[in-house]
């Protein structure tokens, strides 16, 4: 009997592939797979495994006893692990709410709101950020995201040969806060601490420390001055302000651009 172990370190001996989306076509269906199972039951439980436990625990093992069935009945569906991954990347990308950028909304709200939603994905399934880096994410609901930025970003103006590097402004901005907020947050839950707790037992254990007493001094007259009495007031005053500055500089840019 082949083994799933075997079947992954064969398939990685056969011919290159680099993205599940680059098959050409979706499995087809064959003779003898588990009853109630197929690609998107497989996926969705995939997901509810990596938010609960995260990639590092994941295994197609674990995910075959959550779905009570064999390792190998997984094989029916999906090659590897890594092929698996992927589909659970792009399906978390279906949450996002995504305007129209043909409705004649100010391009700026329309940007706000896909800007806070990915920032909310990026944070409710922290596993999402590294998944990101190492996949080539053009599944279908990527691509819907994706192909929306690009004509919202179209909308504003901007010559298209500052599209792409607005649309990196604002995302990668998103992708680096998302991702540390969604890692803080679970850093918080593993050490059973609510965030301000645990932002307080930080913040004191760096004042105790003589050498960062006068530096930390101007840092706590920063957060003071920024507002918020809970991590997450003072997280939202931060992305909202960063945000608006994205959104600033754009407006500037449209208008240098069409003066030259």
């Amino acid at each position: 009997m082949v083994r799933a172990g075997d079947r992954d370190r064969d398939r990685a001996k056969g011919p290159a592939r680099t993205s599940v989306w680059l098959e050409g076509r979706p499995r087809a269906a064959r003779g003898g797979q588990p009853s109630g199972l197929d690609r998107e039951r497989i996926t969705r439980v995939a997901v509810r495994l990596l938010d609960a436990e995260g990639p590092a625990k994941f295994s197609m093992r674990r995910l075959a006893a959550e779905l009570n069935v064999t390792a190998m009945s997984v094989y029916w569906y999906v090659d590897t692990k890594d092929d698996l991954l992927e589909l659970a990347l792009d399906s978390v990308f279906a949450e996002l709410e995504l305007p129209d950028p043909e409705s004649g909304e100010d391009w700026r709200d329309q940007l706000r709101a896909l800007a806070g939603g990915y920032r909310a994905l990026l944070v409710r399934h922290p596993w999402v950020s590294p998944l990101i880096g190492s996949f080539l994410n053009i599944g279908p609901h990527s691509m819907a995201f994706s192909l929306c930025v690009q004509q919202v970003m179209r909308n504003t103006g901007l010559p298209a040969h500052g599209q792409m590097g607005a649309i990196a402004a604002v995302y990668q901005f998103v992708y680096g806060f998302g991702t540390i907020e969604g890692h803080f947050v679970q850093r918080c839950a593993a050490a059973g601490l609510s965030q301000d707790e645990y932002f307080h037992r930080a913040m004191n254990t760096i004042r105790s420390q003589p050498e960062f007493a006068k530096g930390f001094e101007q840092a706590t007259e920063l957060m003071e001055a920024r507002g918020g009495d809970t991590v997450a007031e003072m997280r939202e005053r931060d992305f909202g302000f960063a945000l608006e500055l994205l959104v600033a500089g754009i407006e500037t840019m449209t208008l240098r651009e069409a003066g030259d």
